[in-house]
């Protein structure tokens, strides 16, 4: 399992991605709404790794507001290695700085991150499942068409452990 920093959408953006999940799982695709007993939030994560000290990571981002009130535009669904589907912000300048700057500030602590969730390589994304049967992956891509595009503004923060139990809200 993972650990991550995650940013919370408004509650309309909320709203939409979860009406989506519940599209999905209609089409047979089991879609993250299935998984923590419902507990799952729509988010976008800025950073992942194997484990996450909350404190430690609280710690490094002192003084700097990691749930910045960004403003997302998701105009597009994509599909990663695996048949993972997800939905994509625009990668603004300003999204691209606060991931930049998020990442600075842990890297500085000495916090172990994933490679593939560095600036320079991160692709900036809500996910919506994590294995779309392929035979299912054109019905999927064609309801997430459906929704787009999605406006949301950032509304919270959180370092994740779903294995370890773990939820700690950050400013």
């Amino acid at each position: 399992m993972v650990a991550a920093l995650e940013l919370y959408l408004d509650t309309d953006a909320t709203r939409r991605i979860r009406v989506l999940w519940d599209a999905l799982e209609a089409e047979g695709v089991q879609s993250m709404r299935s998984l923590l007993e419902q507990r799952h939030r729509p988010h976008v994560s800025l950073a992942v790794a194997p484990r996450l000290d909350p404190h430690r990571v609280a710690e490094a981002l002192t003084g700097m507001v990691v749930a910045a009130p960004l403003r997302l535009e998701f105009q597009h669904a994509g599909q990663f290695v695996g048949r993972v589907l997800w939905l994509g912000p625009a990668p603004t300048p300003e999204l691209l700085a606060h991931h930049g700057a998020v990442h600075k500030r842990l890297t500085r602590a000495g916090i172990g991150l994933v490679e593939h969730y560095q600036p320079g390589r991160w692709v900036p994304h809500c996910t919506l499942s994590m294995r779309v049967p392929n035979t299912l992956m054109a019905a999927a891509v064609r309801r997430c068409l459906e929704v787009l595009p999605v406006t949301a503004t950032v509304v919270g923060a959180a370092v994740t452990d779903h294995a370890r139990g773990i939820s700690h809200p950050l400013g």
